[in-house]
């Protein structure tokens, strides 16, 4: 059974994902990022359902970076439905998405996300915005119980 302190990254396009990953390793972030592709992959992931169902893990992830604009279940409702349930409730939520739309922004913090980022298009701003964000959320908030 693992039991490691990881970050859930719910991105959709490949690119991003590669750019996150990329930028998370270059300030030597240690943890272990997950990658799921959609908003039902990622509430399968956290509740240990559909595919995940019986995959060894124990323990939630550090932080969740989760974009808005996902495939099948959007990440509004994937906000809304962890902010529901108390085994997820304080997970640290940051939406990292390209909308610039405030309607987003305000329903996210409505639903409970920790922090909002939009994904700049400046390939070096991205890469150093996920950076702060790995470093902040893993290394230095303390969690619930931590």
């Amino acid at each position: 059974m693992k039991n490691i302190l990881n970050i859930l990254l719910v991105e959709d396009n490949q690119q991003d994902e590669m750019l996150i990953l990329r930028s998370l390793r270059k300030v030597n972030l240690a943890n272990q990022v997950d990658v799921v592709r959609d908003g039902q992959q990622a509430l399968d992931y956290l509740f240990h359902e559909g595919e995940f169902a019986e995959d060894g893990r124990v323990g939630l992830p550090a932080v969740v970076l989760l974009d808005i604009n996902l495939p099948r279940v959007n990440g509004l409702e994937v906000l809304t439905r962890l902010r529901g349930d108390q085994r997820t409730r304080t997970i640290p939520i940051v939406v990292l998405t390209s909308s610039d739309e405030e309607d987003d922004r305000l329903k996210s913090y409505e639903n409970g996300a920790n922090s909002f980022v939009r994904k700049p298009l400046d390939f070096t701003e991205f890469a150093q915005a996920v950076a702060h964000l790995g470093v902040y959320w893993v290394v230095h908030n303390i969690p619930p119980g931590g």
